[in-house]
C-alpha cells in the first residue's frame, strides 16, 4: 500500500507518519521507485503500537523509541523486554532528603519486598522510585499512606501473575513481547483509570453514610 492508505488506515496523518520513520520508530517502506514507497500489513501494526505507546501509554518519543529497539532486537527476550518496557513508564527519581532518610527507605524498601516474596533486585525500574515514595511520605509525616505500601504490594502481586500469566498462552515471541509492552505501558494506564473509577465510587459511598449522633 502507499502512505495514503496507511494514513486512511490507521489515522495516523502522511506528516506523522513520515516523522515517525525519521525519529526511528517506524521502518521505512520499500522504495518502489524515487518517488513511490510501498508500505506492508506489518507498518499498519507496528503504527497501531506507536500510538497505543505515544497517545495512550503517554511515552515520550525517546522512551518509545528505545522500547521498540529492543522489540526489533534478534536479542529479545520476553524478561529483557520487561526491564525495557518498565523503564519507559518509571519516572526517574530525585534524590530529595538526607543520605539517612535514603538508607532508612530503601531498608524498607527491601523489607517489603522480602516480605512478599518477591525475587526482585534494587536495579528494578520501580524499586529507587519506590524507595523516593518511602522518602516522602515520611518527610510530609503520612504514615497513615506509608501503611498502604503493603496493601498495594498484594494488588500488585496479584496483578502481575494475572498479567504474565495471559501470556503464557501466546504462541509467537512477537506477541509476547507486544503483549509485555502493551501490558506494561498501557497496563500502567488501565490501573490509574480504574483506581481514579473506583476512588469516585468508595468516595460517594462514604459521603452517603450517616454520621454517628
Amino acid at each position: 500500500m502507499r502512505i495514503g492508505e496507511l494514513a486512511r488506515r490507521t489515522g495516523v496523518p502522511v506528516p506523522t507518519i513520515k516523522y515517525y520513520t525519521r525519529e526511528g520508530l517506524l521502518p521505512p517502506g520499500e522504495r518502489t521507485s524515487p518517488n513511490q514507497v510501498r508500505y506492508a500489513e506489518s507498518h499498519v501494526r507496528r503504527l497501531k503500537l506507536i500510538r497505543a505507546m505515544l497517545e495512550v501509554g503517554g511515552l515520550s518519543i525517546a522512551a518509545a523509541r528505545e522500547v521498540l529497539a529492543e522489540v526489533d532486537s534478534p536479542r529479545r527476550t520476553v524478561h529483557g523486554m520487561l526491564g525495557v518496557a518498565q523503564s519507559a513508564v518509571t519516572k526517574s527519581a530525585v534524590e530529595r532528603g538526607t543520605e539517612e532518610d535514603w538508607e532508612r527507605a530503601e531498608h524498607e524498601v527491601r523489607e517489603l519486598v522480602r516480605r512478599h516474596g518477591w525475587a526482585a533486585k534494587p536495579e528494578n525500574p520501580g524499586w529507587k522510585a519506590l524507595v523516593q515514595i518511602v522518602v516522602t511520605y515520611r518527610d510530609l509525616q503520612r504514615d497513615d499512606l506509608l501503611a498502604l505500601l503493603d496493601t498495594y504490594a498484594d494488588a500488585a502481586g496479584k496483578l502481575a501473575i494475572a498479567e504474565l500469566g495471559a501470556l503464557a498462552d501466546v504462541p509467537s515471541t512477537d506477541g509476547k513481547v507486544e503483549g509485555v509492552v502493551l501490558g506494561t505501558v498501557l497496563g500502567d494506564a488501565a490501573m490509574s483509570a480504574l483506581r481514579r473509577i473506583a476512588q469516585e465510587d468508595v468516595s460517594g459511598r462514604v459521603q452517603k453514610r450517616p454520621h454517628s449522633a
